[in-house]
């Protein structure tokens, strides 16, 4: 079934026939790929909370809306009695690395239980650990850019974008450099995980990518159980709280997904950001002349286009949002994107400014689920980008990419191709 729906969503003139079962909200047609802030304005200012009967969701696009399903408990990242999930579960069915990745990471557990892993996590996952990858950091990005110097060009994504955070994230979980290629292979089939609509082959690469990963991981970790290093394995090893400490399961699921949400969400956010900075060059000037707005521009750019357009919830107990009646057991969609450009609460909210610093953007999630790499991908970026308008600050391209990812939860250029002075 998976396999089908990804054939028909590559069929634009299907989807086109089919359009008008979907309503006010069809993510699969290339307008909307291009412009998504057409669809998230028109819905957030006459249809705040939508009904979609196709994705089975209320849809949310209010900035308080969607800040009270992100913090509130009664609305649970616990799909398990979604209809969705028990497919999702039939699949996995039989493949039991799937299966734990699937029902034992930070994204789909909740309570209690989310409470211990992810204060396990974080006592591994310390401001402190991120900082210190800050002089590796430079040092990749500058080898990194080295590398298309002479050529004059550089395609953005493939060339900063995608290989630099599969190598911060392998480095901080103390992967050898040698298989860095093998992590980009399992990155590039679980990022379905995200989205598997919008892949291909159904769900056998990541199926296929979890057990390698899953068997690459269990050798690292019975390594570092014997030789404790300095990297967040061996910290996630060593986390206790209350005389418990990480299963093997959840090292995997976690040490994983790290891998996946890690690299996706980093990898779109450079790419974006760059965009941008060719589609507003005033802006650009702006942090070029002081590049101590580094911290405010990479907020503004998760802002202005957010790596990841919306994330969903269950419904623990009958409510109401924005007067409309949700009952137990119904999804609700937020709206993360669309909440972002709510000018209820930023001022022009079309605008690019890098040196906002009036900026509760949401890309991040809020709650019990805030983002727990947040702090990496900030610096990520922010090293990136620093380091692009240092070493070629007259780079030019298109304001606009040639093509955006095929995806409608994820957000970034596809491909941005830059000329290097």
């Amino acid at each position: 079934m998976l396999r089908f729906i990804q054939w028909l969503l590559r069929r634009e003139g299907l989807l086109r026939l089919l359009s008008p079962a979907f309503g006010r909200f069809n993510p699969f047609l290339p307008e909307h790929r291009n412009d998504p802030h057409a669809t998230w304005r028109t819905l957030r200012e006459e249809v705040p909370v939508y009904r979609s009967r196709v994705f089975g969701a209320f849809l949310c696009t209010r900035y308080d809306d969607v800040l009270r399903i992100l913090r509130d408990p009664i609305f649970t990242t616990d799909r398990s009695g979604t209809a969705g999930m028990r497919a999702v579960m039939r699949v996995a069915k039989g493949h039991p690395d799937f299966a734990g990745l699937i029902e034992r990471n930070l994204l789909t557990l909740d309570g209690p239980e989310h409470r211990r892993l992810r204060k396990l996590v974080s006592k591994a996952f310390t401001p402190r650990r991120i900082e210190q990858l800050r002089p590796g950091l430079e040092a990749t990005v500058d080898d990194l850019l080295e590398r298309v110097a002479e050529e004059g060009e550089m395609e953005v994504v493939s060339s900063l974008a995608y290989p630099l955070p599969v190598i911060a994230i392998a480095d901080l979980l103390g992967v050898p450099q040698q298989d860095h290629d093998r992590f980009r292979d399992w990155a590039g089939r679980l990022v379905q995980l995200l989205d598997p609509f919008q892949g291909r082959g159904g769900a056998k690469p990541m199926i296929e990518a979890t057990s390698e990963i899953f068997d690459y991981f269990r050798g690292l970790l019975a390594d570092r159980r014997a030789n404790p290093r300095d990297d967040l394995l061996s910290a996630m090893l060593a986390a206790e709280e209350d005389g418990e400490r990480l299963a093997e399961v959840d090292l995997l699921s976690l040490s994983s997904l790290l891998l996946v949400a890690g690299h996706e969400t980093t990898s779109n956010l450079i790419g974006s950001s760059v965009h941008l900075l060719l589609r507003f060059p005033d802006e650009r000037k702006r942090l070029q002349d002081d590049l101590g707005l580094l911290s405010t521009a990479v907020d503004e750019f998760l802002r202005f286009e957010s790596p990841i357009q919306f994330t969903d919830r269950a419904v623990l107990e009958d409510c109401e949002i924005g007067g409309q009646a949700i009952r137990k057991g119904q999804l609700v969609v937020a709206g993360l994107q669309a909440a972002n450009r709510d000018p209820a609460h930023f001022a022009d909210p079309d605008r690019l400014d890098v040196g906002r610093t009036d900026n509760p953007h949401l890309a991040f999630s809020q709650g019990a689920h805030f983002c727990l790499g947040s702090q990496l991908a900030k610096l990520e970026a922010e090293v990136a980008i620093g380091a692009l308008l240092r070493r070629f600050p007259d780079f030019s391209g298109p304001p606009q990419p040639s093509a955006w990812r095929r995806s409608m939860i994820v957000r970034g250029p596809e491909s941005l191709n830059v000329k290097l002075a």
